[in-house]
Order: structure tokens, then sequence, then C-alpha cells
């Protein structure tokens, strides 16, 4: 069984992963009052139901509509059962994990006023109070989460290959490399355990040809390694990676994060972060690649 209870931030895309584990064949249940999770244990738990995978979205709209008073909304324990709830699912043996979703204040405002939809916690229409409020309010549930995953900069098919990542593809085999690519100017990814700057290298960019291409193609590839600097430098990182994965293992570790970083995350960055992931996949270590800039597209 696995039980994932998925929370967070109001827009920052709970609906969304929703669908994402619905698409993905979990028995999806959004909005429960926290304190029927016994109940939903109980059902998931009988066998004649044939329930294996369950996703349960809870938000603040359960204590927003707890109460009002003068027009406004007041809420009093926000997730008051809850943390009973999860003690049930304890008493069930049942392993659940909890996944929470946020976002800057700048990317919730504009989903906010693009959606025309109002905060669950703001007083007389002013969203910023509101989402100071439910960030206050939500900081006790953020620390029992097992993964909290940020979605200002996500795509939905990135936030999807998250997911497929942590819950579809991972197996006994400790620690997964994950090697992402990133452009400096739009920000450091804030999770990486490892950031390499790769700017020193022949950047592609300045050449009328490739300018508009990216390092999935060949000649951009060729371009940039067709340097004796570019093919020592993948080289050294490569094999510091190699050398330094089994003693990660040994300290228990079951994740890092790998960033490559150029100007614009598009063509350098792209290209050695190709480089490392076959370097790694070849060794036979379980490596998933993501291309954070390498395309800028509508997000959710």
């Amino acid at each position: 069984m696995q039980f994932v209870i998925v929370t967070g931030m109001s827009g920052a895309g709970k609906s969304t992963l929703l669908n994402i584990f619905e698409d993905l064949g979990y028995y999806c249940v959004d909005n429960l009052p926290p304190k029927l999770l016994h109940n939903l244990a109980d059902f998931c738990m009988d066998s004649n139901n044939g329930i294996e995978k369950v996703a349960l979205g809870i938000d603040i709209r359960v204590g927003a509509r707890a109460s009002s008073s003068g027009g406004g909304r007041r809420v009093n324990n926000i997730f008051e059962g809850l943390f009973d709830g999860l003690s049930a699912l304890d008493d069930h043996h049942l392993p659940y994990s909890i996944i929470f979703l946020e976002a800057n204040d700048e990317k919730l405002l504009n989903r906010y006023k693009e959606s025309r939809r109002s905060h669950p916690l703001s007083k007389n229409g002013a969203l910023t109070d509101g989402i100071a409020e439910e960030r206050r309010l939500l900081e006790p549930l953020k620390q029992r989460a097992s993964y909290v995953l940020d979605t200002s900069l996500l795509l939905v098919r990135q936030l999807r290959e998250k997911i497929i990542e942590i819950y579809i593809e991972r197996k006994d085999f400790g620690l997964i490399v994950h090697v992402n690519s990133f452009g400096f100017k739009h920000g450091i990814p804030v999770v990486a355990d490892m950031v390499y700057d790769v700017r020193c290298l022949p950047n592609p960019f300045y050449v009328p040809e490739m300018k508009t291409k990216t390092g999935l193609d060949e000649d951009v590839r060729n371009y940039v390694m067709d340097s004796e600097v570019s093919r020592k430098f993948l080289s050294d990182i490569s094999n510091m990676l190699l050398y330094l994965i089994p003693h990660y293992l040994h300290e228990g570790k079951n994740h890092l994060v790998v960033a490559v970083g150029c100007t614009g995350g598009k063509h350098r960055s792209v290209t050695i972060a190709r480089g490392i992931h076959d370097a790694l996949h070849e060794a036979g270590h379980p490596v998933i690649i993501n291309h954070r800039d390498i395309t800028k597209g509508e997000t959710f």
C-alpha cells in the first residue's frame, strides 16, 4: 500500500498533483476532513476494495470553512485532528509520505490573479495577507513533510517527472543521482548538493546557426566538446562523482543532486549534464537528468 498526503500552499499546484497521481493509477481523495483519516485507512486496508495506492489532498480549505466572523474568515486549528489521523495510519501499520507544495509569493499572486479566485484566508480581498497567514499556519505541517517541492519554476511535465522519480521508478538500489542543467540568470537551484559552473567553456550562443538550438542538438554538443578544456572538465567531474558515490552510500544518503549551470541553461550546461548522465549510466548508477531552463513555457 502506498499512501500519499498532498498538501501545501493554495495555488502551488495541489489539484494538478492529484491529477498526476490519478493518471498514475492512484485512488485520489481531495479535501477530506483530517478527522476522517482513520475511516479512509480502514477502507483502504479492506482487501476487498482492491486499493493499493492512495493520494489524499488536504489543504487550508478545511479550516477556512470551520468558522467565519464579521464577513471575514477565521481559522481555528487549521489541521485539527490531522496529526491524530496520522497516528491512526501508524496504528494501521500503513506507511505514508507527505508532499508539501510551495511557491514564491510572486508566483502565487500571479496564479490567483489569472484564476480570478480569492484566497481562502484573504481578508477583504488582500491576497498578500492571506498568503502570509497561510505560510505561518502551515509551517508545522511543512516540517513534517517527506518531500517539499517548489513549483515556482516547474512545468507540469517536470512535476510529473519528479513524482514518477519518487514513487514509480525508485527501487532498492541505494542512491539516485539527479543531474540538472540550469541557467545562472534564472537562479541557482536551491536543492543542489553540488553546483558546477561551465561558463568557462566555449559558448555556442555566439554562433548564429546555433544560437536558437540547445545542447540536445548534436552540432551544439560537438561545438562544446571540441575543446580540451571541455573534455577534461567532463572527465574530471564524472570521475569525481564515481569516486564519491560509494562514500555517500556509506553515509546513508539516497539522493545526490548535481547542478550544472551556464548563462542561460540551454547550451553548455545541457551538454555537460548529458555527459555526466551518460558516464554514470554506463557505470551502472541510477541517474535522472532534467534540463530546467532549456525551454520556457507556461507553468500551471
